[in-house]
């Protein structure tokens, strides 16, 4: 049966169809949705709780903990971590890559509803969640700067008109404004005022809450009208609270500015954004992980100009960052990657046959067969992106195999004299069984691929379908449209190898003496290898044996790191640093690196819960117009920047693959957990403090450091209940003081506002300030003693005696901290309150503290990061990091392993060796269905260890890892390499059924009649990974490794395969025959 037959005796119909075929490719590509890689995002939602004030072990007991005991029994979670910091906690889930994000969002928000109970009353309001990875780079950064608007006054505008209708756009995971706070009304107590007048910081907040009530006043009805009451509106500025009365004493009204200093100001002061050196709010935003990044960005781009609109005239949106910038002139370069390969393929093929016409059948079955694989991608909902444009760029070598065996085998019949009609059938009937072997085989290496889990899998399976359909179309093009074509197009009587029938130029006469002299001296030094078997074999198990060597050996890797022309990192100060000179290092680190010669914007902010520290955005100029790559920028930067003292600054390059829901400083997390906080993070120090001691780790950083400062007050209780202090008072007491405490909400037609009280900056600058601490003390003291721990930016320790205070008469005091935000009903304070000095009762101590407290999958968990140091790989973090657990003698109850993208490193070179035994597992059922014979496959996957043993060879001359996008190259070498056993063995098995030579005969004249179009498939793929290996332009770090493997494969496997391919299969043969013979014998008869 020939089924090229209808198609090559109906042309018409034949070019309609791959006509419709192009046509239908051309479509798809217009509307195929672009990205930088395959969708391989792990579902995120991170969920945000927050206590102004309250300790990083507050947050973490009260808070985080109740939170991850609700959402740990959500379905699907395979990761969850928390952080606890200084009056916040955030929880991160990551879901298997499986679950739908917005079904878990539900599951997550009946989690925190049933959460709530367990949660303190001191929590303003329920968690929220956000569906956003927050340790994920942001896809755009906006910057709103103003000469004539306060941060505050910018900030405002943020949150009222830009934060929500950027929230609201289509693939928008969460929206985070940096650099300021909202507007506030700050009440800065003066601690000796109040202490004058015998008014608590209680009777200041109540006053202020029974000022500010706003509550429903109902409505009068009769007569036929009713009318609604309303009252005075609650006080909105500073002015307004500055008059209001706090207190009576001896008659007289206490006014709140006689006892405190009321000014408009912020929510928090202590925060700073900057973009390129000036005061800037920073908007960060970040893409849901199911969304398109280009289209995200699209999105918020053309909302930009009415954003801009609503905003005041004064106040500029600027684009500060943009990573789509890089990826887009990745796909770009990409794009023309693709265009030159399959240039320079119909080039080899135009150089072999010499003839336009020739020519034009392989080019029209490449073309076709990568547009048509444009349909099939927009069919299975794929993307433009880097790796299915570089499948196709690959498969250009592949397509065209097919159409040129088809033509070669047609071409040598016409050459013979016959009819181009009955050559086209014939030559497609001759070679369809191996056309159909070369492309089902090259796809079932791919099959194993498809079964692989995680984030690699993902990666492969866009990148094993794209190149599979592309094949599979080149199958069917090869059977169809080229026949028909060879039929219609190639010029009769033999002169389709001499260019329209004339004599060769010289050009050609050059090409075609250069593959006379190489057929002969092949056929020279494939007698040898016929001849000295032993030797040949020999070699063969050599290459084996070199080959499991070299993988082994092999620096291995993750995935290449790219040159995104962003970096992003962290700053990291001492704890305890000041707000105000935390500011001025941020400054100087901008500073620096602003004027670095390839840096093109800098954004940087600190403050808020970020003690210490800050992050850092910088956008490079485009590739064109800088000499060095990201990784120059940060080593030339980093000695400028070691200058800033008591500041430590991490910078690396922005990936688009990165795994984990946990913020680090460097790329690489290792992960320690332990039933003891104390423990915890005593041995993360001792191993962070070691690790940094092994050259091939650098930038070690943790996130528990110990050089935070806490204040420990240690409450006498017989003093406490003598004297009548709770401890909700001294709480209370402390939190008024220091903490920032929102103690009323004003409310305006766009937005919420408060209204923050706590002790004026001139009383708060040291330690010393609690002995100006006072507490209100009640009739009833029923609570024992109990330790209160609050955080300081201070460095100076302090002690302080009893004193002892006088006896007078007390009144209830006024604050009601069950009624936030409104009036509770009492009467103003007319009596002076009986003030009890803190240190009358407590002894305070400074001792050092982390700033954050960490969770993972409910256990207490730290995380120490790194970068490798140049020529590292992962594995050599392995051995440093075992080595330093070994010198520090870590206990048993401390347990460390990879997190992040260091875990999913370590799990994808795990599965490396089974994928690869799994393809040639595969391929060897394929081929013995194929063939029907258990032998002859074994001579196809013969060809395969030289060709790994030229893929890594050409990886370590070019100081290459082998990362997944190498181990991908060498799954494509063992679909190519094969081909050349192939092609030489469906000839001799033909030669040695239809004409009767012996195996040697046959498999000799299969060489030599086949090394042409192996040749020129071999050139084609070669050439086909040429521009890949070459690697120019933005993102050819990604791309190079793919394309040095497969050539360096393709070299070594056309050196060696030509001449063991022909000895193993005469040695299988033999074997074969005596198994049969032997198997003959055994049955038959007994003399």
């Amino acid at each position: 049966m020939n089924l090229s037959r209808p198609f090559v005796r109906r042309p018409i119909g034949t070019v309609l169809l791959t006509i419709g075929i192009a046509l239908a490719g051309i479509a798809a590509f217009f509307v195929l949705p672009v990205s930088p890689l395959p969708q391989v995002d792990y579902p995120v939602i991170s969920v945000r709780a927050s206590i102004p004030g309250a300790s990083p072990e507050t947050m973490a007991t009260s808070v985080a903990t109740p939170l991850e005991r609700h959402l740990g029994t959500i379905a699907g979670v395979n990761e969850m971590t928390s952080t606890s910091s200084v009056g916040s906690s955030r929880v991160t889930l990551q879901f298997d890559l499986s679950r739908n994000i917005d079904g878990a969002a539900r599951e997550v928000q009946a989690a925190i509803n049933a959460s709530r109970v367990d949660l303190p009353a001191t929590l303003r309001s329920n968690p929220t969640y956000r569906k956003a990875n927050p340790a994920a780079s942001p896809v755009i950064i906006l910057a709103l700067t103003s000469k004539t608007k306060t941060p505050g006054q910018i900030y405002d505008a943020v949150s009222n008109i830009v934060s929500q209708r950027l929230s609201q756009v289509d693939g928008v995971g969460d929206v985070e404004i940096g650099g300021g706070s909202l507007p506030a009304v700050r009440i800065e107590l003066l601690p000796f005022a109040l202490n004058r007048y015998g008014i608590s910081t209680d009777d200041v907040r109540a006053a202020i809450q029974a000022s500010n009530a706003n509550r429903p006043k109902g409505m009068v009805q009769g007569e036929g009208r009713k009318l609604q009451i309303y009252t005075q509106t609650p006080a909105l500025r500073a002015s307004d609270y500055a008059s209001m009365v706090v207190a009576w004493r001896n008659g007289a009204a206490v006014r709140l500015r006689e006892v405190a200093d009321v000014i408009d100001g912020v929510e928090d002061t202590r925060t700073l954004g900057l973009f390129n050196g000036e005061p800037a709010i920073i908007v960060l935003i970040t893409r849901q992980p199911s969304a398109n990044i280009i289209e995200t960005v699209d999105n918020v781009r053309a909302l930009l100009p009415e954003l801009q609109a609503q905003l005041p005239p004064d106040v500029t949106l600027q684009v500060a960052s943009d990573s789509t910038n890089s990826i887009r002139s990745s796909l770009r370069e990409v794009e023309m990657t693709l265009v030159i390969a399959v240039l320079l393929v119909v080039l080899v093929v135009s150089l072999f046959l010499r003839s336009v016409r020739a020519t034009v059948v392989p080019a029209v079955a490449t073309v076709v067969a990568l547009l048509g694989t444009f349909g099939v991608m927009h069919l299975l909902g794929f993307s433009l992106n880097n790796l299915s444009l570089m499948a196709l760029t690959v498969a250009t070598g592949f397509v065209v195999d097919d159409a040129i065996v088809v033509l070669e085998n047609t071409s040598r019949h016409i050459e013979a004299g016959m009819s181009r009609m009955k050559a086209a059938l014939l030559g497609a009937q001759e070679v369809g069984f191996t056309v159909l072997s070369i492309s089902v085989s090259l796809v079932a290496v791919f099959i194993p691929l498809l079964f692989m889990g995680g984030q690699v899998g993902r990666l492969f399976r866009e990148f094993a379908v794209t190149l599979s359909a592309a094949v599979l179309i080149s199958l069917v093009i090869s059977l169809t449209t080229t026949p028909m074509m060879c039929a219609w197009m190639l010029k009769p009587g033999g002169n389709n190898g001499h260019g329209n029938g004339k004599p060769p130029g010289r050009f050609g006469r050059a090409a075609e003496r250069s593959y006379d002299w190489m057929l002969k001296r092949y056929e020279s030094a494939l007698d040898w290898a016929l001849d000295s078997k032993a030797i040949v074999m020999f070699v063969l198990l050599a290459v084996v044996g070199l080959n499991v060597y070299l993988f082994s050996a092999a620096p291995k890797g993750f995935f290449p790191q790219q040159d995104s022309g962003q970096l992003n990192g962290g700053l990291r100060a001492d704890q305890s640093i000041s707000s105000q000179a935390m500011a001025a290092k941020l400054r100087e680190v901008v500073d620096i690196i602003r004027k670095d010669e390839a840096v093109d914007t800098v954004v940087g902010f600190t403050g808020g819960g970020r003690a210490g520290g800050g992050f850092m955005f910088v956008n490079l100029k485009p590739a064109s117009q800088r000499k060095d790559s990201g990784l120059a920028v940060i080593a030339r930067l980093r000695p400028q920047l070691a200058q800033v003292t008591g500041l430590r600054v991490f910078l690396g390059p922005v990936q688009d693959v990165r795994s984990g829901g946990r913020s680090s400083n460097s790329t690489y997390q290792y992960t320690l957990k332990s039933d003891s906080l104390s423990d915890l993070r005593t041995w993360a120090v001792k191993l962070a403090d070691e690790m940094k001691q092994q050259p091939t780790l650098t930038d070690i950083d943790t996130d528990q450091d110990q050089n935070g400062v806490e204040t420990v007050a240690k409450v006498d209780p017989d003093s406490a209940r003598r004297l009548g202090l709770t401890s909700t008072a001294i709480d209370n007491a402390l939190y008024n003081a220091f903490g920032q405490r929102q103690v009323a909400t004003i409310y305006t037609e766009l937005n919420q506002y408060h209204v923050v009280m706590e002790w004026a900056p001139a009383y708060t600058r040291s330690p010393n300030a609690l002995r100006d601490v006072y507490v209100p003390a009640t009739r009833t003291s029923v609570v024992g003693g109990q330790a209160v721990t609050t955080q300081v930016a201070a460095t100076t320790s302090t002690s302080t005696s009893a004193a002892s205070t006088s006896a007078a008469a007390t009144v209830p005091v006024s604050a009601n901290a069950g009624l936030r935000n409104a009036s509770t009903g009492n009467v103003l304070s007319n009596t002076a309150t009986t003030l009890v000095p803190l240190s009358a009762v407590a002894k305070f101590e400074e001792q050092s503290v982390a700033t954050s407290v960490s969770h993972e999958d409910g256990e207490l968990a730290t995380t120490i990061s790194f970068n490798l140091a140049e020529g590292a790989n992962l594995g050599d973090a392995r051995e440093a990091i075992a080595k330093a657990e070994a010198n520090i003698a870590m206990p048993t109850n401390v347990r460390g392993a990879f997190a992040g993208t260091a875990l999913s490193a370590q799990q994808s070179q795990g599965q490396q060796v089974m994928l690869i035994l799994a393809a040639l597992v595969v391929i060897y059922i394929v081929l013995g269905i194929l063939y029907e014979s258990l032998v002859h496959p074994v001579t196809v996957l013969s060809t395969l260890p030289s060709a790994g043993v030229g893929a890594v060879l050409a990886l370590l001359m070019f100081r290459m890892e082998f990362s997944i996008i190498a181990l991908i190259g060498v799954f494509l070498l063992i679909g190519i390499v094969k081909k050349n056993a192939i092609l030489i063995i469906d000839f001799a098995l033909e030669a040695e059924r239809s004409r009767g030579l012996s195996p040697l005969e046959a498999v000799r004249e299969a060489c030599l009649l086949r090394f042409r179009p192996i040749l020129m498939t071999t050139l084609a793929a070669a050439l086909g990974a040429l521009p890949l290996a070459i690697g120019f332009g933005e993102g050819a770090e990604l791309r190079r490794p793919l394309g040095v493997a497969i050539i360096g494969g393709l070299i070594a496997s056309q050196l060696l395969t030509l001449l063991t391919t022909p000895v193993v299969y005469l040695l299988l043969d033999k074997l074969r025959r005596r198994g049969k013979n032997e198997h003959a014998l055994s049955r038959a008869p007994a003399a």
